[in-house]
């Protein structure tokens, strides 16, 4: 399974691809996409939705994973954000791709083992359990970090549904 981890943010939107197959994970690709602040915000978006879907058309993965935001002090700063993250929501999900949110502290204590950790511990985890990973950018290596911690999240998902019908979907009760 291939899984896109997406750190939204106007001015730099990082992300990352991911190979899971079992336990294993390989590192695909991972960049940041950049919006030109001399443009209006509406001209940004659409330059995020359009390197978006540029990553996701070259790479063609099979689910999304989006870092959720919390409140910035600055209201104006907040909104524009969320705008970015609505984008980084949107434009998998119209490829048809599932798309799940984690909260940065549950990304953090997913790949570093504390919800606490610096930039720099994220950074540093991601190119030790992604050898090919190297010289990313802060925004690069949230994104691979949410792709890690979603493909932790779905094997874990997977190993609690082995022999059982997945009570989400229906099936009979797993009490």
């Amino acid at each position: 399974m291939r899984v896109i981890g997406l750190d939204p943010g106007l001015r730099l939107t990082g992300w990352g691809v991911i190979e899971v197959e079992g336990c294993r994970l390989r590192h695909v690709a991972n960049g940041t996409l950049r919006s030109d602040a001399t443009r209006d915000l509406a001209q940004r978006l659409v330059q995020l939705k359009d390197g978006m879907e540029a990553v996701l058309r070259d790479f063609l993965p099979d689910e999304a994973a989006v870092e959720e935001t919390l409140a910035n002090k600055n209201p104006a700063s907040t909104l524009k954000l969320g705008m970015a993250r609505g984008v980084a929501l949107l434009v998998p999900a119209l490829l048809g791709l599932p798309v799940t949110q984690y909260l940065p502290m549950i990304v953090k204590k997913s790949v570093v083992g504390t919800g606490h950790a610096k930039k720099e511990q994220v950074a540093m985890m991601m190119q030790h359990l992604l050898p090919g990973a190297v010289n990313l950018s802060p925004d690069a290596a949230d994104a691979l970090a949410v792709a890690v911690c979603h493909a932790h999240n779905l094997s874990t998902r997977r190993s609690w549904l082995a022999g059982r019908e997945d009570p989400l979907i229906g099936g009979r009760d797993v009490r």
